[in-house]
């Protein structure tokens, strides 16, 4: 059995369950204890199972919200491959819109060396960076709203100032992203506010890594195929960059610095 296959079979068990321990999956799936522990670290690092001690339970689903201290601490590397990645798309001079999340504020850290940028973003840590760097030749406008768990600020007040304004791009910080529900986010609130950033975008830019493949959220932002671009880790399985190759128009995978052009 193929490692996706085992995963799959551990997911239904839990959510059929409630919970799986792992001395019951290694005598129905016949495979080693470790191998187990693996599969369940993997389906925990997307958000799809908690671990628990002996085995995994069921997570609250679709509305399951992480703070943002939680989620900064998870797949770090990766969000830094991404961050790197995805900051030469950023032009002096340019408009940049910056959504809230971890990998976004990741992104923020390369960006303060970018000359004349304008940064529009409704996230507090990504303000900060840039404010705290104080560079004279950069303009930061900070959205207002009200306060989320992802330290976004979203509502009528967030959605009002984004659409009074037109963005070269937008690089967008998802909670996770599939084939039928495109990307999403737990928080209704923050997907309002992140379309209407969108919608003032001329280029959206997904940044998403590994672990957020076939993880929804309860709200859908955008379609992938209204991704320009999408940048990932290396980590991303290959079934997941041939589903999101035929959909997305720009593949950017961190580490190895690979990319793949998509013909429409």
């Amino acid at each position: 059995m193929l490692a996706q296959q085992r995963q799959a079979s551990i997911l239904d068990r839990v959510r059929r369950h409630g919970g799986a321990r792992v001395a019951d999956l290694v005598r129905v799936l016949g495979v080693s204890d470790m191998t187990i522990r693996r599969d369940i670290e993997v389906l925990a690092e997307r958000g799809l199972v908690a671990k628990v001690h002996g085995g995994a339970v069921a997570v609250d689903g679709a509305t399951d919200e992480p703070g943002y201290a939680a989620k900064a601490e998870q797949q770090r590397a990766e969000k830094i491959s991404i961050a790197r990645a995805a900051a030469p798309l950023a032009k002096p001079g340019s408009a940049v819109g910056i959504s809230a999340g971890t990998t976004t504020a990741a992104l923020a850290w390369e960006l303060i060396d970018v000359p004349e940028l304008t940064v529009v973003t409704n996230s507090i840590p990504v303000a900060d960076v840039f404010y705290h760097h104080g560079r004279s030749d950069q303009t930061v406008v900070l959205t207002g709203g009200t306060r989320t768990p992802s330290d976004a600020l979203v509502g009528p007040v967030a959605q009002e100032a984004a659409a009074r304004i037109n963005l070269d791009m937008l690089f967008l910080g998802v909670h996770g992203m599939s084939v039928r529900a495109g990307f999403t986010t737990p928080n209704l609130s923050e997907a309002d506010t992140n379309r209407a950033l969108v919608a003032a975008a001329r280029r959206l830019v997904v940044l998403a890594d590994h672990s957020k493949w076939d993880l929804i959220g309860i709200a859908t932002i955008a379609a992938l195929a209204d991704a320009h671009v999408l940048v990932s880790d290396a980590q991303l399985p290959l079934e997941a960059r041939a589903e999101l190759s035929a959909q997305v128009g720009e593949l950017i995978v961190g580490d190895d610095g690979t990319s793949e052009e998509l013909a429409k």
